[in-house]
């Protein structure tokens, strides 16, 4: 377990083009060594500029979480489905560089996320977490008020095992209190 970060030294912010090399390695890191993600081979920096524009482009964060000039991590929300009427519900996606992996800036983004989303108006947030023994981001999501929802057993093929995908869920906001704006 690492040290808990000091919050006072870490810089939550909007994403920018110069993130992307950062972006990529972080996220090239999970690919290749760990199974939050189901991908295969890293994505290259142009296709991870696709991805942020898109999720840009629907007017959702991206989160940057930087420390002393280093990208540590970054959050994102994109709609859970790309069909428009789920544009109210979510889905949030956090990776963070092995130095800065379970020192308490998962929560952090995570927060920050959350209430830019519910300031956007969003209603429901999903985490679609792959790999059931993936006990830190299921922690992560548990303290941050998703509940389960279900697993899907033997969803995916990676590091010669199958590997499950684990749902969780929390309301943003109204939730479905209140029909949508």
């Amino acid at each position: 377990m690492h040290t808990p970060m000091n919050p006072s030294t870490i810089w939550l912010r909007d994403s920018l083009d110069a993130d992307l090399a950062a972006l990529r390695a972080i996220y090239a890191h999970h690919v290749l060594q760990g199974t939050g993600t189901f991908e295969l081979e890293p994505p290259d920096e142009a296709e991870m500029a696709r991805r942020r524009s898109e999720v840009l482009a629907r007017g959702l964060p991206w989160l940057v979480a930087q420390q002393q000039g280093k990208v540590l991590g970054y959050a994102y929300a994109n709609y859970f489905r790309p069909r428009l009427a789920y544009r109210f519900c979510l889905e949030d996606s956090i990776y963070l560089a092995p130095e800065a992996q379970g020192a308490g800036l998962g929560s952090l983004l995570l927060a920050e996320l959350i209430a830019r989303c519910e300031a956007l108006g969003a209603r429901q947030m999903v985490a679609v977490i792959g790999d059931s023994d993936n006990a830190a981001s299921i922690g992560l999501h548990r303290r941050a008020g998703f509940e389960p929802m279900g697993v899907m057993k033997a969803a995916g093929w990676k590091f010669e095992r199958w590997l499950d995908v684990v749902f969780m869920q929390r309301p943003l906001g109204l939730g479905a209190e209140a029909p949508a704006p």
